[in-house]
Order: C-alpha cells, then structure tokens, then sequence
C-alpha cells in the first residue's frame, strides 16, 4: 500500500536534467538565429558567437556526464553544482551578448533563464547571487560591448511589393515565442517538482506520525503485559484446583480444560511481547517454506478459535519459497482471521496461492459486510465496528505489518454476502537467501 513518491535525492537531479533540456533549447535557438542572419548578409562575429554556444555545449556535455556518474554510484547532485552550472551559463551568455550588439540584443532576455532555474532550485543566497550576476552583466553590456549595424530585411510578397522588416523587432518577436515555450514546458516541470517535493515531505511526516502511534501501541501493549501477568497466574491456580475438585464432572472438566488452554495461550501471547520485544523477525537465518509457515498460522488460529469451522484452500504439494519467519506476519493474518471469524462464527473460507515473486490470501466471511462508512474509517486506529467493542487495532497493525514489506490489504463485500479479504505480498524482502 504504499506509493512510490519522489524523493529529496531525485529532486537535484531533475532539476540538473531540465537545465540540460533547457540549455538544449537555447543552443538551437541561437544557432538557427545565427544561421538566418548569416544567411541574410547580416555581419556578425562568427568566431566567438560559435564558441560561446559551444561553451553552453560543453557544460551541457559535463552536466550529462554528473548526472551518469552519480546515478551508478549513488551520489547526490549538490546545490553547488547547479550553481556552478548557472555560472557558467551566464558567462557564456555574457560573452555572446558582448560580441553581438550588448544591451541592444534582442536575446537579452535570456538572462532571466538562469534566474528562474535559481530562484526554484537553490537556497535563496545562491539565488540571489545569480540574480546579481546577471544584473550586473546586463549593466556591463551598456556601456562595453561590440555594436552591430541596425539593418533591415527585405521580404518579397507576391503582388505586394517588399515589406521592410526591422531585425531587431524580428528578434524580440523570436525572443517572446521562444520565452513562452521554455516557461510553458520547462518552468511548469520545474513548479510540478517542487509540488512533487511538498508530496514526499507530507509522505514523510505521515510516516513520523505512523512510527509514534505504532511506538505508543508498543509502550502499551508491553505495559499491558507486565500488569496482566498477575492476574492471569491467579486464573490459571484457580482453574487447576477446580479441575482437582470436580474430578466426577466430565462435563465442567471439559469447560475448565478450554478455560486452562485459553489462560496458557494469554500467557505465552504476553510473554513473547515482554520476551521479543522490538525482535521482529526469529533468529537470523531461520526460515521456513511459506506453506509450511501457513499452516502453522492456520493450526495456531484453530487452536485459540476451535468452535468456527475453518475451510482451507491451498496447493497440496508445492510447499513454495522459504521465506524468514516473522512473528508480526503471523500475527496479521491471525488478525483478518478474527475479524472474519466474528463476523461469521460459524464458517470461514481460506485460500492461499503463491509463486516465486508474491502469496496471495483471500479469507471470506458470511456476515452482515462492511457498511460505506465503516469501510471509510477502516484501518484507522482504535475504531471498530464490532457489537462486542474491539479495541479497533486488527486491521491497522495488519495493514501497518503488510505495509513494511510493501504488501496490499483490501476488504470488500462479496457478492452472495460477506466481506472478502484480500492480501497481496510481495515475497523479495522475506525470501530467505540460500
């Protein structure tokens, strides 16, 4: 149940990938310019406008290669680096805007690029240092630069004469289509990242406030266990002197054994809790075929709910992976396995299929089903639908159980009655390594 979210360690390296594609943009941009203005006799530095955009090339080349080097050694892209990068960008632009008219060119523009990309990708000094930069670089521009002839294309129209364009103009109308498809595409990548990143950083809270209720529950229940240890000694005295008593009872020697099973099996239950407390998982090492570790699961549930008919589907022959035991795993189908069973007293249906990669459960009930709100508040901590009044924690540590190895839990209404419960469970964290 749970979702693949964006990460704080995927976030640089997007942003890293989209200043790529970016500067991709602009490259093409300059170079189809340059190429027309060539073509309409327009005199320009050929030389140095050529090495600026092979500049913004080169650092293009050096932002790929970060990008595959930290991908196969699992590094992080740092802030410093983009802000080098930046750097770099706006050098290069300052260059080509040197040598191609200086304040008066109609690309000018593209120093907020690298402001943009700052201002929604670094810490605000960083920001605010590239901001200066380019401030300063366009003021520079005013005053030192290499002025270029304010010429005019000539376009034919048939039957029209000539219309005299005016470069500059042309280059401003260039300047505004290429603006809108770069915020358009780029800056609107960027605003969905950082919407991406608000998501993880709620995920994970969500997670913090999951680890201090499951912490509290823990606190709890071993409290729970130390307090209840006494009673239970006193029940379990007094129930073996009354099976002492009533020898010539068969009848009330049959209840009181029920009643000793029980008051062991509260016993044991608390001791693993104080016992096993924090352990998870049994001994490093220790497994068990899945098949055998369900029927160990089904065998235990029968012994604590003997009265409720248990039907079991499962493959007879194929025992399955072996897979480390967990005692919380068994716990969690002993939970569903309640619920169904107080739902219908009487019968219960299980049935497991498993392969190499994922077990599936299925456990079916007779009852009345899940209502619209009850199936809206389910899983929530401490609420219960139960006439009884349950303390409401079965299906949360079930799903909070299935969660950590990225399994599924659904509870629907079945279609001729009952509530079918479905586990799915990926087996690559429990898969034993032999």
């Amino acid at each position: 149940m749970l979702a693949n979210q964006p990460s704080l360690f995927n976030a640089a390296r997007l942003n890293m990938q989209r200043l790529i594609m970016l500067r991709s943009v602009v490259m093409v941009c300059l170079s189809l310019v340059m190429f027309i203005l060539r073509q309409a006799s327009v005199p320009l530095p050929v030389l140095p406008l050529s090495l600026a955009i092979l500049a913004l090339g080169l650092l293009n080349l050096v932002a790929w290669w970060r990008l595959k080097h930290t991908q196969q050694t699992n590094q992080a892209i740092t802030q410093r680096e983009l802000l080098l990068q930046l750097l770099g960008d706006i050098t290069a632009l300052s260059v080509l805007f040197y040598f191609s008219g200086g304040y008066s060119n109609p690309f000018i523009w593209m120093y907020l690029l690298p402001i943009t990309v700052a201002a929604v990708a670094l810490r605000a000094a960083y920001a605010w240092l590239i901001a200066s930069l380019s401030i300063t670089c366009y003021t520079l521009l005013m005053f030192y630069h290499v002025p270029l002839s304010h010429l005019h294309l000539h376009t034919r129209m048939d039957g029209q004469g000539s219309v005299q364009l005016d470069i500059h103009l042309v280059g401003m109308w260039i300047g505004f289509v290429v603006s809108s498809v770069i915020v358009a595409i780029f800056i609107a990548r960027i605003g969905q990242n950082l919407r991406d990143y608000d998501k993880t950083i709620a995920a994970v809270r969500e997670q913090a406030l999951e680890s201090e209720r499951m912490l509290a529950l823990a606190t709890l229940a071993t409290s729970a266990a130390h307090e209840l240890g006494t009673p239970l000694a006193t029940m379990a005295v007094v129930s073996k002197e009354l099976s002492q008593e009533y020898t010539n009872q068969p009848a009330l020697l049959k209840q009181l054994e029920i009643l000793q099973k029980q008051v062991s099996r509260c016993k044991e239950i608390l001791s693993s809790i104080t016992r096993n407390a924090g352990q998870t998982r049994a001994d490093a090492g220790q497994g068990l075929p899945i098949g055998e570790f369900l029927l160990e699961a089904i065998q235990r549930w029968r012994d604590t709910r003997p009265a409720t008919e248990l039907v079991v589907n499962m493959p007879s022959m194929a025992v399955g992976p072996i897979i480390l035991l967990d005692r919380t795993l068994t716990q969690a189908i002993l939970n569903l396995l309640d619920n169904a069973a107080d739902a219908s007293p009487a019968r219960v249906i299980f049935e497991a299929n498993w392969t190499e990669k994922i077990l599936t459960i299925q456990i079916r009930d007779f009852g009345p089903g899940l209502t619209a709100e009850t199936k809206r508040k389910l899983g929530t901590p401490f609420f219960t639908s139960k006439n009884d009044g349950g303390m409401g924690l079965g299906v949360y540590l079930t799903q909070t159980t299935l969660a950590r190895y990225e399994g599924e839990l659904s509870l629907n209404n079945h279609a001729a009655g009952g509530v079918l419960t479905m586990v799915k469970l990926p087996l690559d964290k429990l898969k034993l390594a032999l």
